[in-house]
C-alpha cells in the first residue's frame, strides 16, 4: 500500500512540474508587433539617386528579432505605386498559409492605399531566415532578416558568440527594377543584369562613387562572432569569402547543421548560412566579397564584386584605418567544383527523421525553353532568341498565375476554374534531360497547374536540371516547408545507380535546393502542413518566366491538421 501512496505522490510531483513548466513556457513566448510601410524612398547608389521601393524608408528594411515559439503580427501599409506582398522566407507558416506572402498563390495583392497584417508563429525553428516582397520583382530593394534566436533559457549548440551580424548580400540596378522586368516581358527578351551587387545595401569601394558606401563589421582580436548570411539577390548565386579568414559553418535555412570549416561560401538567392568566424589574424583590415556563381555558359551576368570591410578596432592602431584591406582570393564565375564540394558537406548534427517509406514519388525536369512568337504579334515582342520568347517550365508546364482569385482562397472557398489538379507527376515526354536536346521540345505549355497531396503523405521529387537552351544552377524553394536533400549529381538521375547514394541518415534539412548545373538533386518531405504551396526557382527572372508549380495539401483529419480560416482584413482582387 505504501508503495502505491510513493508512486501516486511521485506521480502528482511530476505532473505538478510538467504544468509548471508549460506555464513557464507559455510565459516566455512574446507576441512581436511591427509596423511595415512600403513607400518610395530616394535612395543613391552608384552616382545615381532613385526613388526605390522600401519599407519605413529603410534600404535593407528592418532586422526583426524573436525567439523559437514566438509570434509575429506585422501591419503592413502599402503607400507605394505598386501591388505589394510580404514572404516570410522559409517560415513552417503551419495552418497559416494566408500569411505566407507570394502574390496570387496564397492572397491577391496589397493594393496601394491598402493594409494587410500577416500573423504567424515561429515553431520549431532556430537560425536565419529573412522576409522579402513576393511581388513582381520589389523584392530587390523590400526584403530583411528574420532572426531566430532559442527559446528563453536555451542556448545554441556552439559556443556563445561574442557578436551576431547579419550579412545580407543583395542585387542593386540603377534603373527602376519593375521596369527591367516589365521591359523583358514586353520584349520577350532576358532582362537586363544588375548593375551592382550589395552588402547590406552598400556596393562597397569598388565601384564608381561609393569609396565612402561600404559596410565596416567590427571585431575585436581573439573574440569569435557569428555571421547571418543571406542571399537577398534576385538573380544571382553568389560566392562569399572574408580575406585570410576561415568560416565555421553551423547553420543554414534555420536548421542546424554538422558544423564544417570552409573558405568559401555559395548561396543561391533565397539560401542563408550561419558561420561562426574567429579573429585569429594579425590586427588589420580584411575584405569580405562576393561576386557571381555564373553556371548558366554564354549567358550574360553582372561580373562586378561587392565587398565590406571586416575591421579589428581595439587592438588596430590608428596607422591600420589608413592600410588598404586585404583582399581576398574569390573562385573563378563558372567554379562549379568549389560550388559543389560545398553544398555536399551539410549534414544535420544528428540522426534524421527522414521518411523512408514513400506515398508520392515525383519526378520534376526544371530549366528554361523557347516559346514560337504568337501568331501576329509584332517583332517587338519576339526578342528572344532567333524571334522567339523566353520561357521556363517544370515538367513542361510553364506556370501562369491567376489574376482574379488566389490559389489558396480559390481552393478554400471551391471556386472552380481557378486552376487544376493535374500537374504530371513525371515529364510528359522522357529524353535525354542534359543532352543535346531537340528543339520539338523547347516549348512548353502554359497553364496553372496544381499538384495534390493528402495530408501526411511522404513526398520525395527528383529535380531534374535540363539542357534546353542553357544548363544551369536553379535554387528551387519550397514554401511552408523544410525537406531533406538527401542527394544530388550530375547528369541525368538514375534511378537504378543514383539510389545507392541516397543519405538517409543525416542529410540537411533546408528550404531551398541548389539544382546542380546539367544536375539533378533529391529532396524528401512530409505533406504535415495543408494548404497551397508554392514550388520555384528563386531567380526570378526564371519564375517570371514560369519556372514553377504548386503542391496543394489536403485538411486532415483534426482541427490541429487542418488550414485555419482567413482573417478577415484579407485582401481581395
Amino acid at each position: 500500500m505504501e508503495v502505491f501512496k510513493s508512486i501516486a505522490k511521485t506521480s502528482s510531483s511530476f505532473f505538478v512540474v510538467c504544468i509548471l513548466l508549460l506555464f513557464a513556457n507559455a510565459a516566455s513566448e512574446k507576441t512581436h508587433y511591427h509596423d511595415f510601410v512600403i513607400q518610395a524612398t530616394p535612395v543613391k547608389r552608384l552616382c545615381n539617386t532613385r526613388n526605390t521601393i522600401t519599407v519605413n524608408g529603410q534600404f535593407p528594411g528592418p532586422t526583426l528579432e524573436v525567439n523559437n515559439g514566438d509570434t509575429l503580427v506585422v501591419n503592413v501599409v502599402n503607400r507605394a505605386q505598386y501591388n505589394v506582398t510580404i514572404h516570410w522566407h522559409g517560415v513552417r507558416q503551419i495552418r497559416t498559409g494566408w500569411a505566407d506572402g507570394p502574390e496570387f498563390i496564397t492572397q491577391c495583392p496589397i493594393r496601394p492605399g491598402k493594409s494587410y497584417t500577416y500573423r504567424f508563429t515561429m515553431q520549431g525553428q532556430e537560425g536565419t531566415l529573412w522576409w522579402h516582397a513576393h511581388s513582381s520583382w520589389l523584392r530587390a530593394t523590400v526584403y530583411g532578416a528574420l532572426i531566430i534566436h532559442p527559446k528563453a533559457g536555451e542556448s545554441y549548440p556552439f559556443p556563445t558568440p561574442k557578436r551576431e551580424t547579419p550579412v545580407l548580400l543583395g542585387e542593386w540596378w540603377n534603373a527602376n527594377p519593375i521596369d527591367v522586368v516589365r521591359q523583358a516581358t514586353r520584349t520577350g527578351a532576358a532582362p537586363n543584369v544588375s548593375d551592382a551587387y550589395t552588402i547590406n545595401g552598400q556596393p562597397g569601394d569598388l565601384y564608381k562613387c561609393s569609396s565612402q558606401d561600404i559596410t565596416i563589421i567590427h571585431v575585436d582580436s581573439g573574440e569569435t562572432n557569428l555571421l547571418r548570411v543571406v542571399n537577398a539577390g534576385l538573380n544571382q548565386q553568389l560566392f562569399f569569402t572574408v580575406a585570410n579568414h576561415k568560416l565555421t559553418v553551423v547553420g543554414a535555412d534555420a536548421n542546424y547543421v554538422k558544423p564544417f570549416t570552409t573558405s568559401v561560401l555559395m548561396l543561391g538567392p533565397g539560401q542563408t548560412t550561419d558561420v561562426l568566424i574567429k579573429a585569429d589574424q594579425p590586427a588589420a583590415r580584411y575584405y569580405m566579397a562576393a561576386r557571381a556563381y555564373a553556371s548558366a555558359q554564354g549567358a550574360p551576368f553582372d561580373n562586378t564584386t561587392t565587398t565590406a570591410i571586416l575591421e579589428y578596432q581595439t587592438s588596430c592602431s590608428s596607422n591600420c584605418a589608413k592600410t588598404n584591406p586585404v583582399f581576398p582570393s574569390l573562385p573563378a564565375y563558372n567554379d562549379t567544383a568549389t560550388a559543389t564540394a560545398f553544398t555536399t558537406k551539410f549534414r544535420s548534427p544528428r540522426k534524421a527523421q527522414v521518411p523512408t517509406e514513400i506515398d508520392e514519388n515525383l519526378f520534376v525536369t526544371v530549366g528554361l525553353g523557347l516559346e514560337n512568337c504568337p501568331s501576329g504579334a509584332s517583332s517587338s515582342s519576339c526578342q528572344g532568341p532567333n524571334g522567339t520568347r523566353f520561357a521556363a517550365s517544370m515538367n513542361n508546364v510553364s506556370f501562369v498565375l491567376p489574376s482574379n482569385f488566389s490559389l489558396l482562397q480559390a481552393h478554400h472557398q471551391g471556386i472552380h476554374g481557378v486552376f487544376s489538379t493535374d500537374f504530371p507527376a513525371n515529364p510528359p515526354v522522357k529524353f535525354d534531360y542534359t543532352g543535346n536536346v531537340s528543339r520539338s521540345l523547347w516549348q512548353p505549355i502554359r497553364g496553372t497547374k496544381l499538384y495534390k497531396l493528402t495530408y501526411g503523405a511522404r513526398v520525395q521529387v527528383v529535380l531534374q536540371g535540363t539542357g534546353i537552351f542553357t544548363a544551369e544552377n536553379h535554387p528551387i524553394h519550397l514554401h511552408g516547408y523544410d525537406f531533406y536533400i538527401i542527394a544530388e549529381g550530375f547528369g541525368n538521375f538514375n534511378p537504378k545507380s543514383d539510389t545507392a547514394k541516397f543519405n538517409l541518415v543525416d542529410p540537411p534539412l533546408r528550404n531551398t535546393a541548389s539544382v546542380p548545373v546539367n544536375g539533378w538533386t533529391v529532396i524528401r518531405f512530409v505533406a504535415d502542413n495543408p494548404g497551397v504551396w508554392l514550388m520555384h526557382c528563386h531567380l526570378d527572372v526564371h519564375i517570371t518566366w514560369g519556372l514553377a508549380m504548386a503542391f496543394l495539401v489536403e485538411n486532415g483529419v483534426s482541427e490541429l491538421e487542418s488550414l485555419e480560416a482567413p482573417p478577415e482584413d484579407f485582401p481581395v482582387c
